[in-house]
């Protein structure tokens, strides 16, 4: 399996009571695959995957399989913050019938990088599903270097990096790793078109919730290096700054709830603040004009 282009982090959708809004999930997974997404990631940091419990992490993953019916990969999170348990947690995701498990460096413990190398080797080791290396410092507290990542790119269950640190020093040193069984994806929405025109894979993208069909035209793009790429990204950077405005999920969540895909969020993320509610509205409404634009041009 070779992951490339337009990968959405999916957000979970909740009701107003916390719960679980299984009808939400199922339009947003057809609304992923109508807009051409390319493959989809459950239970992420973007689907609250900390706030899972078990039965309804096993739920999301089975549903979005059945959901998909084979036609694009489904990557199920299964990192946590240690090694047996990420390894649990990746063999149940393979029962589950997902197709590769995206594995964060292990938050809050900070390993050092030769225990990195140790963890992910581990994992997949036990073989149960591809790993997909992710790398995000800014919640972990810890960051995977390249010179790590080069020791891991060449085990023949490790298959891609998700690189969210935006630097495009730390990109060009990543690049130098690709090879036909090992494929670099930004993670950072903002930098995400520079490092794709950069010879990036492709992106695991939180704003391709609300905007799939322009995040596919943008990978698109930017993969075959047409400058309409540049322009379809600065059309973009607005929404990229509100998505920033609070943590992820909140604002993205917003923009789902005004455009009907679920209401909620669990303890202790707290809905949007009011001082951005504006901007919600204002949003969800530019968003769909850059869809349907995006729609017509990939059907053309």
């Amino acid at each position: 399996m070779r992951l490339s282009g337009s990968i959405t982090a999916l957000a979970t959708p909740f009701d107003a009571s916390g719960e679980l809004d299984l009808d939400a999930w199922q339009r947003l997974l057809a609304q992923q695959l109508e807009a051409g997404t390319q493959a989809v990631v459950v239970a992420g940091s973007t689907g609250e995957a900390a706030a899972l419990l078990d039965p309804e992490y096993d739920l999301l993953v089975r549903l979005a399989v059945e959901a998909v019916g084979g036609r694009i990969p489904v990557l199920a999170g299964t990192g946590t913050s240690n090694t047996l348990k990420t390894i649990e947690l990746t063999r149940r995701a393979e029962k589950l019938g997902a197709d590769a498990a995206l594995v964060v460096t292990p938050p809050y413990v900070r390993p050092t990088q030769a225990g990195l190398v140790a963890h992910y080797r581990a994992v997949a080791n036990d073989a149960a599903l591809p790993v997909v290396l992710y790398n995000v410092p800014g919640r972990t507290g810890c960051d995977m270097k390249p010179e790590t990542v080069a020791e891991l790119a060449g085990h023949p269950r490790i298959i891609a990096i998700k690189e969210a640190v935006a630097d495009p020093e730390r990109m060009t040193a990543l690049l130098a790793l690709r090879a036909d069984d090992f494929t670099v994806l930004s993670g950072d929405d903002p930098t995400a078109c520079r490092a794709m025109l950069q010879g990036a894979d492709g992106v695991i993208s939180v704003a391709s919730n609300v905007v799939p069909a322009a995040f596919r035209r943008l990978a698109d793009l930017a993969r075959s290096r047409d400058a309409a790429a540049s322009e379809l990204d600065a059309r973009l950077h607005e929404l990229y700054d509100f998505l920033g405005v609070e943590p992820n999920p909140i604002p993205v969540k917003a923009l789902l709830a005004r455009l009907g895909i679920g209401t909620g969020l669990r303890l202790p993320l707290l809905p949007l603040s009011p001082a951005h509610e504006a901007d919600a509205i204002r949003f969800a409404g530019v968003v769909q004009q850059i869809e349907i634009a995006c729609r017509e041009a990939l059907a053309a």
